[in-house]
């Protein structure tokens, strides 16, 4: 079979070599999922197969190709991007909707009584093969894991990320990497285990102090990691490693090797001894290289929990980032406020201004994700992102929503604000003084110690929940210490499992992002980062509350004040106190005139 260069390919086409290469290899149905061997949100070049198969550029999919049918599983974050997308590709979106088949399901009960469903196991975690292999039993089906079709399909593919690796140093990494060391092979002994495997890149640059540039707004690298009860070995490309860092690992009983050498350090692991891993967050095709006799024990990585928990050093370098985050936005917001009527301004002009203003700020790295710059309709697709192909004029009357982040030395943002553009429609305002109720509300809240993080859901829901509205995605996620903007174990999402790893603790950072979206018309999300942290003891236990860290004003031009309860304007008139006390003295001029004029009481 012949293939062309795959660049110049259309969709269509790329399906139909795609099923040329699936009958060769007796495949009746293909899986491709939204992931990479460390089980990424998001993904170097390299591993984005579906994106490239499917032409669909969000960052959550699943596809499956047969010989008669293509379908991409969305969530309801991607569907009206899914559409425009997909269209005349031949395939179909799939709505993933709670409570109905999602595609392990789909490929348990469509694929034929004998028939093989092939997966790349290299990006497939090891509890969704044990579930997807469960499904397939019911019609006699098989899994297969041991091809990758786009290493034959994708001719142009990308190869692997190979930037620098460097040191997170102090003053900013805090915590002494051998104390990190010490308490995880604790960790691992008290799990009973003699090894720990690591794929998840956040747990390794976090374990060892080191940064990267591999996965576009996270400052990690591509690498696995092996832990014993006297070695620790770090896998990665060796070009990447200068001396410095090298020496630097060596001093603290690391051990440097090429990435590929993995599969030979776990094939050499003793057949009578235990492995300590996350099924749900290392492949099936990384363990396929252990030996017969080795026991797995399977647990949430220790890391994830230590690393969520940040120190009250780390905590206050935070605060110091987000006051300087916070100057960045007055100096945008200044600029906006002035360039209307003056200039063209469009969603790719906001995206520029506020990276050009967070990049003068001290420590700044990069953006902690894609810049969202959503004017009305757009803003009703949560994930949206303007392109030069594709990008609205910001004109007329309406709601601006921009969500945006920054990667600082000390610290990681993310932040949510809604604009008013000429003047916003009653409904609009509504929207806006409810999302923004729901925020103060949880905000404000205070609770158990330990309460598993899904069941605070409701409590920002409820004042949207009392006009009979609802938002399809999870309230709160957890972010990185100058790391992940996506970070477990914690996450604020009724949808999500109450599972014990889901509790909340002192010193996580999770945000608080409650919305409405109207499709076709605009879309609203107001949000801060806070940190948990205690609140006291009486007699019914301990109980934590929040410390809002992010410091920008809530544009209240979009808000109906009379709305809001007395409560709630003193949290607002709060807010606002706190925010102008730590950011002025960051500013002058208009920013200064700007900030002090939008923290005014109400």
């Amino acid at each position: 079979m012949s293939l062309t260069p795959s660049a110049r390919l259309p969709v269509a086409e790329r399906l139909r070599d795609m099923r040329a290469l699936m009958l060769r290899e007796g495949i009746d149905a293909l899986l491709v999922p939204s992931a990479d061997p460390h089980l990424s949100e998001y993904l170097p070049e390299h591993w984005q197969a579906r994106q490239w198969l499917s032409g669909f550029q969000g960052s959550v999919g699943t596809l499956i190709v047969t010989a008669e049918f293509a379908g991409l599983w969305a969530d309801s974050r991607y569907w009206e991007q899914a559409r425009v997308e997909l269209a005349d590709s031949g395939i179909e979106l799939v709505k993933l909707i709670a409570g109905q088949p999602g595609p392990l399901d789909w490929l348990g009960t469509q694929v034929r009584a004998g028939g093989t469903v092939a997966v790349d196991g290299a990006v497939m975690a090891i509890a969704a093969a044990r579930q997807l292999r469960e499904k397939l039993q019911q019609t006699g089906a098989s899994l297969r894991t041991d091809t990758d079709l786009f290493a034959q399909a994708w001719l142009d593919r990308p190869a692997l990320p190979a930037q620098s690796v460097y040191a997170h140093a102090a003053p900013y990494a805090v915590r002494e990497r051998g104390e990190k060391l010490k308490t995880l092979r604790e960790q691992i002994q008290a799990h009973g285990a003699h090894w720990h495997l690591l794929a998840t890149l956040d747990d390794i640059a976090w374990l060892f102090d080191l940064r990267g540039s591999d996965v576009p707004y996270n400052p990690v690298f591509v690498a696995f990691a092996l832990i014993g009860e006297r070695s620790a070995t770090l896998f990665t490309a060796l070009s990447r490693v200068d001396s410095s860092v090298r020496d630097s690992l060596e001093q603290d009983g690391i051990e440097v090797r090429d990435y590929t050498d993995i599969a030979s350090a776990l094939a050499a692991v003793p057949v009578d001894e235990k492995l300590l891993l996350d099924p749900a967050r290392v492949t099936v095709g990384i363990i396929e290289n252990l030996g017969t006799g080795v026991a797995l024990v399977e647990a949430l990585n220790p890391t994830t929990l230590s690393k969520s928990r940040k120190t009250a050093p780390e905590a206050e370098h935070i605060r110091h980032a987000m006051e300087q985050d916070g100057a960045a936005l007055c100096e945008f917001f200044a600029w906006l406020d002035g360039a209307w009527g003056c200039e063209r301004i469009t969603e790719l002009t906001i995206d520029e201004r506020l990276t050009a203003a967070r990049a003068r700020r001290p420590n700044f790295v990069s953006l902690s994700f894609s810049t969202i710059a959503a004017f009305n309709a757009n803003g009703a697709m949560p994930h949206y992102r303007a392109t030069e192909q594709a990008h609205a004029v910001i004109e007329g009357d309406g709601l601006l929503l921009i969500d945006s982040g920054g990667q600082y030395l000390g610290g990681t943002t993310d932040i949510t604000r809604m604009i008013p553009v000429g003047a916003p429609t009653a409904q609009q305002r509504a929207d806006c003084t409810r999302v923004l109720q729901g925020m103060i509300a949880l905000s404000r809240a205070t609770f158990p110690k330990g309460i598993l993080s899904p069941l605070l859901d409701a409590i920002a829901r409820a004042p949207i929940w009392a006009d009979q509205v609802d938002y399809g995605h999870g309230t709160g996620h957890g972010v990185g210490y100058f790391m992940n903007v996506h970070e477990g174990p914690q996450v604020i999402a009724y949808q999500a499992a109450t599972t014990p790893q889901t509790a909340m603790l002192p010193g996580m950072i999770t945000s608080i992002e409650p919305g409405t979206y109207r499709p076709g018309s605009w879309g609203v999300r107001i949000e801060n980062l806070v940190l948990t942290r205690e609140a006291g003891k009486s007699d019914f236990g301990q109980f934590l509350d929040f410390e809002t860290l992010t410091l920008c004003p809530i544009d209240t031009r979009c808000i109906d004040v009379h709305e809001l309860s007395t409560a709630e304007r003193r949290w607002l008139n709060d807010y606002h106190a706190e925010v102008a006390r730590r950011v002025a003295p960051l500013l002058a001029g208009a920013p200064l005139e700007w900030l002090r004029e939008r923290t005014l009481p109400v």
